[in-house]
C-alpha cells in the first residue's frame, strides 16, 4: 500500500473510531499521523515543535510546547497499523515548557489486529506552571490479536499539571499491560484515568503510580473496568505522600458480569509526612441484571442491552 493510501485509510478508520479527520488534514491544527514505521503527516503549529525519526519498527516522536505558548486548537495523533500483522513502537518524548498549555487528542487504530504488537515508552516533562492534558483513545476491533503496551514516566515541576485519560472500549482489548508513573514536585498536579471494555479473554493489566514528593502536590489514580465472558483484569493503583501537605487518592471501580470472569483490585498508599493525606477506594461488582432485563425487553438481544450499560457506565 502506497504511502498516500495509507493515509486516506488510516483517516478513514480515524473517523469510523469517533476521532475528526479534518483536524488531520488542517494547517491550522497541529498533528502527526503515523502507520507503523512511517511518518505520514506531521503539521506543526505556532508555538508547537513535532521532531520525529523513522526506525525499523516504530517512530521516535519529540514533542514539544514552548515557553508560553497556549495551543489554540487541541493537537490531533494518530498512530496506527492497519495490517493482520505487525509491530510498532513509538518512543515519545515530551516536553511541556514553563508556562505553556496544550490539549492533545491521541487515536491509536488497530482495526485487523491478529498478531499485532503495540509498544509506546514515554518520557514526560512538565515544567513550571505549564498545562498538559492528554487523552488518547484506541479502537481494535474484534479479534483480539492485539498486545498493547503502554509505559510512561512523568515528571511535573512546580505548579505543572498533567491530566491524562486512556480509554479502550471499542473492540476486543487483547493483552493491555498499562503502566503509568507520575513524580511531583512542590503544587504539581498528576491525575490519570483509565476506562477498559474487556471481554472474550482479554487479559488486562494497569499499574498507576503517583509520587508526591512536593509540598501540595496533589494526585489522582482512578480506573473504571467492565469485564464480561472470561476477561481478567488486575488493577493496582499506587500513591506516596512523600511531602508536607501533599493529597493524593486512588479510585478503582471494576463491574463483572460473567461466572468466568477474574477481577482484582491493589490500591495501595503510603504517607511519610504527617501533614501529608491519601485516601482508596476500591470496589468490585456485577452488573445490575434488572436493567439488562429492562433494556431486552425492548428487543435487544443480551449482548446489545449490556453494551449500552457499559457505554454509560465508561463514558460517563
Amino acid at each position: 500500500m502506497s504511502p498516500a493510501r495509507e493515509y486516506e485509510a488510516l483517516v478513514e478508520t480515524y473517523s469510523k473510531a469517533g476521532g475528526d479527520a479534518k483536524a488531520l488534514t488542517s494547517s491550522e491544527v497541529g498533528n502527526l499521523v503515523i502507520h507503523h514505521n512511517k511518518v505520514l503527516r506531521a503539521n506543526e503549529v505556532e508555538g508547537l515543535k513535532i521532531e520525529t525519526r523513522e526506525f525499523e519498527n516504530g517512530v521516535e516522536v519529540l514533542f514539544i510546547v514552548k515557553e508560553g505558548v497556549r495551543v489554540k486548537h487541541p493537537v490531533h495523533l494518530c498512530f496506527g497499523l492497519l495490517p493482520q500483522e505487525g509491530l510498532q513502537h513509538i518512543l515519545l518524548g515530551v516536553r511541556a515548557e514553563e508556562r505553556s498549555k496544550v490539549n492533545v487528542i491521541a487515536h491509536c487504530l488497530f482495526p485487523n489486529a491478529i498478531r499485532v504488537i503495540h509498544k509506546m515508552n514515554a518520557e514526560i516533562n512538565i515544567e513550571p506552571e505549564a498545562e498538559f492534558d492528554y487523552r488518547e483513545t484506541h479502537y481494535h476491533g474484534e479479534f483480539g490479536g492485539i498486545e498493547v503496551i503502554p509505559k510512561a514516566k512523568i515528571r511535573v515541576a512546580e505548579k505543572g499539571l498533567w491530566r491524562s485519560s486512556f480509554a479502550l472500549i471499542q473492540g476486543r482489548v487483547g493483552k493491555l499491560d498499562y503502566d503509568f508513573e507520575a513524580f511531583c514536585e512542590e503544587r504539581g498536579v498528576a491525575e490519570l484515568l483509565v476506562r477498559i471494555y474487556g471481554k472474550g479473554e482479554d487479559e488486562i493489566k494497569i499499574k498507576e503510580i503517583i509520587h508526591l514528593n512536593g509540598r501540595e502536590a496533589r494526585g489522582l489514580a482512578k480506573s473504571r473496568l467492565v469485564l464480561t465472558d472470561k476477561a481478567r483484569a488486575e488493577v493496582r493503583g499506587e500513591t506516596y505522600g512523600n511531602a508536607p501537605f501533599s493529597r493524593g487518592h486512588v479510585d478503582c471501580m471494576e463491574i463483572i458480569h460473567g461466572d468466568e470472569v477474574i477481577a482484582s483490585a491493589i490500591p495501595v498508599v503510603l504517607v511519610k509526612d504527617k501533614t501529608a493525606k491519601v485516601t482508596h477506594e476500591a470496589a468490585i461488582g456485577s452488573l445490575d441484571k434488572k436493567q439488562i432485563q429492562t433494556l431486552m425487553a425492548r428487543g435487544l438481544e443480551e449482548s446489545e442491552a449490556i453494551d449500552i450499560i457499559v457505554s454509560g457506565i465508561l463514558r460517563g
